[in-house]
């Protein structure tokens, strides 16, 4: 596994949303713009086969509700970005992680980056690691990330780091409450990349990476950039 490097990867989670409207193309530019590495957004598919960049996968019309994978692209709200959009218009000089909400979406997440030269740059993240490690023939060169929580782990942290050590599993995703710097420390024993997600506030922001993280998500991408340069990175 090559290393992530030096300083950690700031997600920008949805974009800067702290800032501009979530996983709009205007909260996209301006992470960018203000030093973020790397952008976060969870993917769906569209009923006619697009990757989509959305928090829920739906729209709301009063009480009710259409699933994305029940609509066209062209039956979405107007703010509502393919992936190939935002390669198109952000290039691909940034890390991008995305959950994957849908299995199905997996393929044509993969196929995306990689027509934007970008599958080396591409972070798949779910929930069950399992799923993810089968990911690995379809995107081989893309990081693969058990997005998880600590209490989730009944067979133990160690256990569960050598398991994704030898399913090929890159990275591990943890909510800034569950990692101590033991844990951390853990995990790189096996190679396992580490990350921490809702890095809100200054003081989260230093504790995380003072453990040594490998990268953080926050909606303030300006604390966070603050953050990584204040940790001497």
């Amino acid at each position: 596994m090559e290393p992530v490097g030096r300083p950690p990867i700031g997600f920008a989670h949805r974009g800067a949303r702290a800032h501009a409207t979530e996983n709009t193309l205007n909260a996209f530019r301006l992470a960018l713009r203000l030093g973020a590495t790397g952008l976060e957004s969870d993917v769906w598919l569209t009923k006619d086969g697009l990757a989509v960049l959305d928090h829920d996968g739906v729209v709301r019309a009063g009480l009710r509700k259409r699933r994305f994978a029940d609509m066209d692209r062209t039956d979405l709200p107007g703010h509502v970005l393919t992936l190939p959009e935002l390669y198109a218009a952000c290039g691909a000089d940034f890390e991008l992680s995305l959950d994957i909400k849908d299995t199905a979406t997996a393929a044509s997440v993969v196929e995306a980056a990689r027509d934007a030269s970008a599958e080396g740059r591409l972070w798949l993240c779910h929930p069950r690691w399992e799923t993810v490690a089968g990911w690995r023939e379809l995107a081989p060169t893309a990081r693969l990330v058990d997005s998880t929580r600590r209490r989730f782990m009944k067979e133990g942290v160690e256990r569960r780091a050598a398991t994704l050590a030898d399913a090929g599993v890159d990275a591990v995703n943890l909510h800034h409450t569950d990692w101590t710097t033991g844990f951390v420390t853990l995990f790189h024993r096996f190679e396992i990349l580490t990350m921490a997600w809702d890095c809100q506030h200054p003081h989260v922001l230093d504790e995380v990476l003072g453990m040594g993280i490998d990268a953080v998500f926050s909606d303030h991408t300006d604390r966070m950039q603050e953050a990584i340069a204040r940790a001497g990175h």
